[in-house]
């Protein structure tokens, strides 16, 4: 069973940075893509980043030039660095991974920024 655990949410104020970490429980070459969604209180869970198996960063547009997606192969780990946060990344940000065949998300882990 894959499991994906996220760390390094928690409460920040607005203009300061956060890093988040995915580990995968296997080698990370067996996905796809890995990246990073958003669901904040109230909304639908959006898409943040991702990164493919040869490394290539995708981000949604509000995302670019704040956020950054990277990833540690020999760590299993897949990083989002968060910059200048607005009060409006306040949300839970769930790790993901695909394969052809299947999804799998982490359990979350909650980013508040404060004024």
């Amino acid at each position: 069973q894959v499991q994906l655990v996220e760390s390094g949410g928690g409460l920040v104020q607005a203009g300061g940075s956060l890093r988040l970490s995915c580990t995968a429980s296997i080698n990370i070459f067996g996905f796809n893509t890995m990246g990073w969604y958003r669901q904040g209180p109230g909304k639908q869970r959006d898409l943040v980043a991702t990164i493919t198996r040869d490394g290539s960063p995708n981000y949604t547009n509000s995302m670019k030039g704040r956020f950054a997606i990277s990833r540690d192969i020999a760590k299993n780990t897949v990083y989002l660095q968060m910059n200048s946060l607005k009060l409006e990344d306040t949300a839970v940000y769930y790790c993901n991974a695909e394969t052809i065949l299947r999804k799998f998300w982490g359990q979350g882990t909650q980013v508040t920024v404060s004024s």
